[in-house]
């Protein structure tokens, strides 16, 4: 598995996590998931067709470290609640 998938696995599982999570967080909080859920979902797609592509990869990887970080300050939120 490549560095890529572990990423893509890595964001889907902690996105999975939080989804449970989500009915104790705030409004703010819960805008900001809103926002990442869109924007996950245009970067899942993306993905699957980056995977034969070159570069490109390289762009939705930085893209998937932002939402995987994005996902943690919602974490953290959720905890300091």
């Amino acid at each position: 598995m490549s560095d890529f998938d572990d990423l893509i696995d890595d964001l889907k599982q902690k996105r999975d996590e939080l989804r449970v999570q989500m009915n104790l967080a705030s409004k703010e909080v819960k805008e900001e998931w809103e926002e990442l859920e869109g924007r996950t979902r245009k970067f899942l797609a993306r993905a699957e067709i980056a995977r034969t592509g070159e570069g490109v990869g390289d762009a939705l990887g930085d893209l998937g470290e932002e939402l995987k970080k994005g996902y943690q300050r919602i974490r953290d939120a959720i905890r300091d609640s």
